[in-house]
């Protein structure tokens, strides 16, 4: 018999006095008995009065009045409580230990199913809704099996809210196991679902579901709800994480391998002519860090000698992302103080346009270091803690090639050696075989005395071959032994020019594919230095109007330049300066090289001699 079980239950439900009457307590207590204790029974029936059937065996005594010293905390509960404690099928624990082992066994009746299905958050509407409506089948099915009263009770006297709740949005099913109507119901559902392409709209609607007050949709907002604001790049998006951002990094096609101790002895050999010589600290402690004046912010800065040639032509090509490709920026001013954001873009586009051209557009290796060292140093090759550190990356994208760099931009912009990283990638994507039939004699070197850059490595840079000299294509020379020596120039008019000041002293002939660049922006190569000239205005390059007066600027990263260097350029008056005159500043030198007799107004600012 349930007796004990049943009437702690229906006084949770029935008023005091609406409690079962005699007889059916009689019809019931006719059953059998069986070996149970109930801690709420007993407890209530002593605190009422009433006189209490027992029916527990003389050696479950003592485990009784253990039970009840906790019976009177769990009358004291909500009512919905005892109903879910006081509905269970099958026999309870007979030891306090024991009842809290098997608490977690019980299994769920009809009345406590709907709260923690409620709970839940379906993956699929109409998935969730067959396995509820199943599993509600099945539980009456069972409560019906087992002459289980209380489930007629709870139904006809007190459905309870969450009941209500649910029946709202949901056909109730049936307890008779034979009774398949709710369930053919459900499977017409689906079927209408699946010849429908507005099958989603139309189950929200037969089963609506309730939406979180705080995450409207924004195709259900009224449009006078919503806001635009202008967002600065340099805000910071810590706060705005809610949302996974999925990126595409992990898909790349990026094939990586660690260099080896016989590419680090030939990368040495055609860096430095030897695979004894190492890269100084100049070269260890640059890499690409923007400066911090405001009027500045375009420039890179030079920590130490050495490096300049490499610095000056990655300076220029951020100045062409910069100037002329980022539309971001409209004014002249926003494009020569860019955001932080801004300026590492263009560096970003600008390192993978230069690895791009090297590799002929169809490669490129980028090449990382992460100060493990993959090799042990062996026989002719001297370590410098550089080389032996780097992993070989190769992409065949030039889109993958910039989302590559934009994750690993860092490490060329914050170093400690982005420099060297730039050079061993550039080298690679033109291929050590190609840089060598690019040299006019073999044995020349990308890196020369004193660790100074040589022109063909500048010439690789800016153009992506490197070549030894300046001048348009290639010039044969005949010794008149029937001997040519081919001399190799540049192959086709450049994005960034170049002028030198060798040139003024009529060492070498800049041509017109590196003096009429793309772009008017060029490399200044003066007293074994490289720095940057530049003009705001493309149309300098196509309109000779535009060339009578315009503006250069001028920034060099090694000078600790603290302010902006803008320099008026007249060519329509002749200027005869002094050759003789050692004041002249060199940069005039550079600048009279492709116009002659120009006028050149430093605007109040000291000439660099």
């Amino acid at each position: 018999s349930k007796t004990d079980v049943y009437r702690a239950a229906e006084e949770a439900i029935l008023p005091s006095h609406k409690l079962l009457s005699p007889q059916t307590s009689q019809s019931r207590s006719t059953k059998p008995p069986r070996r149970i204790l109930s801690r709420s029974s007993s407890s209530e029936g002593e605190r009422d009065g009433n006189t209490v059937p027992s029916y527990v065996d003389n050696e479950n005594r003592f485990g009784v009045s253990l039970e009840k010293k906790n019976a009177f905390a769990e009358i004291q509960k909500n009512k919905s409580n005892r109903i879910l404690r006081g509905m269970m099928s099958g026999p309870i624990a007979s030891s306090q230990q024991e009842n809290n082992k098997k608490r977690p066994l019980r299994r769920p009746s009809g009345s406590n199913l709907i709260p923690q299905l409620r709970n839940e958050e379906p993956k699929n509407d109409c998935t969730s809704y067959l396995s509820e409506a199943a599993q509600m089948t099945v539980q009456s099915n069972l409560n019906a099996a087992v002459g289980d009263p209380l489930s007629s009770v709870f139904s006809e006297r007190e459905p309870g809210k969450r009941h209500r709740t649910q029946d709202q949005h949901r056909p109730r099913l049936q307890a008779d196991p034979t009774d398949m109507r709710g369930l053919q119901q459900l499977d017409n559902v689906g079927k209408e679902l699946r010849n429908t392409d507005r099958g989603e709209v139309q189950w929200k609607d037969k089963f609506p579901k309730k939406m979180s007050a705080s995450s409207p949709k924004v195709e259900d907002m009224p449009l006078k709800a919503m806001k635009l604001d202008d967002i600065n790049d340099e805000e910071d998006f810590c706060e705005v994480t809610s949302v996974p951002i999925l990126s595409r990094a992990s898909q790349l096609n990026v094939d990586s391998h660690p260099i080896d101790l016989r590419l680090a002895c030939d990368l040495k050999e055609l860096l430095f002519g030897s695979s004894l010589n190492c890269f100084n600290e100049e070269w260890k402690v640059q890499s690409f860090t923007f400066s911090d004046i405001p009027q500045l912010k375009y420039g890179i800065v030079q920590k130490k000698g050495g490096p300049c040639g490499v610095l000056a032509s990655v300076q220029a090509c951020v100045l062409q992302k910069l100037l002329f490709e980022d539309t971001r920026s409209s004014s002249e001013t926003q494009k020569l103080q860019p955001s932080n954001i801004s300026r590492t873009r263009c560096l970003v586009s600008a390192v993978a346009e230069i690895l791009w051209r090297a590799g002929e557009q169809k490669r490129a290796i980028v090449a990382l270091s992460f100060r493990r060292r993959h090799f042990i140093p062996a026989g002719r090759y001297k370590a410098d803690g550089i080389l032996e550190t780097i992993t070989l990356n190769t992409l065949n994208n030039l889109d993958d090639l910039k989302l590559f760099l934009e994750h690993n931009i860092h490490q060329f912009e914050l170093g400690p050696s982005g420099c060297i990283l730039l050079v061993i990638s550039a080298i690679l994507s033109r291929s050590m075989e190609l840089v060598r039939l690019d040299f006019d004699v073999p044995s020349n070197t990308l890196i020369g005395a004193h660790g100074y850059c040589t022109q063909e490595l500048v010439n690789l840079l800016l153009t992506g071959r490197a070549v030894s000299n300046v001048f348009n294509d290639d010039i044969e020379l005949d010794s008149g032994n029937g001997n040519i020596t081919l001399l190799k120039g540049v192959k086709g008019r450049s994005d960034i020019g170049l002028l030198s000041l060798f040139e003024h002293y009529n060492v070498c002939k800049v041509g017109s594919y590196l003096k009429t660049p793309k772009y008017p922006i060029w490399v200044i190569c003066s007293e074994s230095h490289f720095s940057v000239l530049f003009c705001t205005r493309k149309e300098l390059m196509n309109d000779w109007r535009i060339e009578r007066r315009f503006d250069l600027y001028y920034y060099d990263g090694l000078a600790n330049q603290q302010e902006e260097i803008r320099l008026t350029i007249v060519t329509s008056q002749n200027c005869s300066p002094d050759v003789d005159n050692d004041l002249v500043p060199p940069l005039e030198h550079c600048i009279r090289t492709k116009w002659k007799g120009a006028m050149v107004d430093w605007n109040d600012s000291e000439p660099i001699l």
